[in-house]
């Protein structure tokens, strides 16, 4: 039976095949798009933080900050709406780019979306670096984000049809892991460069060329997934594809239920329209709740606002960049943990674990800054209260890096047929960066009116969440892709939106149905 891309568990089928050199490239390769994802969480905040960023562009901010007495509300000190349009705008045009992405890779391919993805990024970070005004900076950041649609469109659904199922979660929490290098990197960046004396601001936004760079030339060489090809109607190709990713002539069967689950997709001819009816419920619900919940947890506050975050917690302007650098670190590392351990104990295991985790952090952060602060906001961290609470933040990094953070976009791409894959990719990318947007325009407003409370804020939504994934989210560990149905079938609650023809559509016979 199957070597690398058997089923170890559920009653998913077994495919025959191994592990090949040529998969795990192509997926590390394509990976890479979410450089330009995780650069640009990382590169916003700190590049927000510096004089003379604010000096040239947010200068009431600066003098805010400057001028600031003793008895100022520390909570209140960096909100202003068009400094936070700057972060923010490009996630709402991530959102729109991700509709346009979903018909680019459906009828071109998912390899062609994410070079149109890497090329429209270049050009934003060009812009950006070279920006004379707070127009040309907010245009800059237009284009970063559509740049962003396309990626974060394509790439996950590329991982989940390259993968062998029992690989699927480590190589496709690959994106996740090349997003925290990403922001790792622009944190390192940013602290280098807020040592020039001058437009250190301009080579952090510029060198987010670099990453689209990495991504654009890594895409053109990649080869389209046997699942995009059958598609398209080219299946002597995809059967050439296949047997080269599995390493084996006998794709028979796996070659079988794609073209199978083709057909049935090419019966479809309106997939947004197809995702509506009662048997993609579960699909649907799942889809849109799940990166809702990821930024609920309130991760990119911390991620794309550490610097400012931590300056207004009273660390110094040097510190509160390494304290970032040390966030984003953790986070890299926690992503590690994350790819080793998906496949294994699977992916209910590390969202309940990380909710916990993560709330029990929410609440010591909390507790520690209302302790400080209270409501007035006047007060510092002493050095070992501020040790205190980076500790507590990268605790809830790590444990977000393990959980929420990847499975935020692998469960997402592995759950839908092929007939609704690319409409279901783009409902989780706009979803999430629909709330990427609305919590990064409105947190540092939140900060000034909720104070501490902003931390109990999210703990509420992680409380929720977790509740949320142990009745209602299942077990996808180790189930191919094309084969999700039975998953659903299986479930409590669920089980009663799929019809039975709907389960194996590839089993002519319910042998193992019993």
């Amino acid at each position: 039976m199957a070597v690398g891309g058997g089923i170890s568990a559920g009653n998913g089928k077994q495919y025959e095949g191994r592990v090949t050199p040529f998969v795990i490239v192509a997926c590390l390769v394509a990976a890479t798009g979410g450089l330009i994802f995780g650069y640009d969480i990382g590169i916003s905040g700190g590049v927000t933080s510096m004089d003379e960023f604010l000096q040239k562009f947010f200068p009431t901010v600066y003098e805010k900050q400057k001028n600031a007495t003793g008895h100022e509300s520390q909570y209140c000190k960096f909100e202003n709406h068009m400094l936070t349009l700057f972060t923010s705008s490009l996630y709402l045009a991530a959102l729109v780019a991700s509709f346009f992405a979903s018909a680019t890779t459906r009828k071109f391919g998912r390899k062609i979306s994410m070079t149109v993805g890497g090329m429209i990024f270049l050009v934003g970070s060009v812009l950006n670096g070279a920006a004379m005004n707070v127009a040309m900076l907010i245009i800059g950041r237009i284009l970063l984000g559509v740049g962003i649609g396309y990626a974060n469109q394509s790439v996950p659904v590329y991982l989940s049809e390259m993968a062998p199922p029992k690989l699927r979660g480590a190589l496709n929490i690959g994106f996740q892991m090349a997003t925290t290098i990403g922001i790792f990197a622009a944190n390192l960046v940013n602290y280098g460069t807020a040592q020039m004396k001058a437009n250190g601001w301009r080579v952090s936004l510029a060198l987010a060329a670099l990453p689209a760079l990495i991504m654009t030339i890594g895409a053109l060489f990649l080869p389209d997934t046997p699942n995009s090809l059958i598609e398209r109607g080219k299946k002597d190709q995809a059967k050439e594809m296949l047997q080269k990713i599995r390493g084996t002539p006998n794709v028979h069967d796996e070659f079988s239920d794609l073209v199978d689950a083709s057909a049935v997709s090419q019966q479809v001819r309106h997939p947004w329209r197809t995702i509506l009816e009662p048997k993609y419920r579960p699909q649907l619900v799942i889809t849109c709740l799940i990166p809702l919940f990821q930024q609920l947890t309130g991760i990119n506050v911390i991620m794309f606002y550490a610097p400012v975050l931590f300056k207004t917690l009273g660390f110094a302007d040097d510190a509160s960049l390494m304290s970032a650098v040390v966030t984003g670190l953790v986070n890299v590392f926690a992503t590690a943990v994350s790819i080793v351990v998906v496949d294994r104990f699977g992916r209910r295991v590390l969202f309940l674990e990380g909710g916990i985790q993560m709330l029990a952090c929410q609440i010591g952060v909390g507790v520690l800054i209302a302790s400080v602060f209270g409501v007035s906001g006047n007060g510092t961290f002493s050095k070992g209260m501020g040790n205190l609470a980076l500790a507590l933040i990268c605790v809830y990094v790590a444990a977000f890096a393990w959980s929420w953070g990847p499975l935020g976009w692998l469960v997402p791409s592995e759950i839908h047929p092929m007939e609704i894959r690319s409409a279901g990719q783009s409902i989780n990318v706009s979803v999430n960066m629909f709330f990427t947007f609305v919590i990064g325009q409105l947190f540092l407003s939140m900060l000034c009116h909720m104070k501490f409370g902003l931390f109990f804020f999210f703990g509420g939504w992680v409380l929720l969440m977790t509740v949320f994934v142990y009745f209602f989210v299942p077990e996808t560990k180790n189930m191919p892709i094309e084969e999700m149905n039975r998953v659903w079938k299986a479930h409590w609650f669920w089980g009663k939106y799929i019809p039975d023809d709907a389960v194996g559509l590839s089993h002519k016979s319910s042998d193992h149905d019993a």
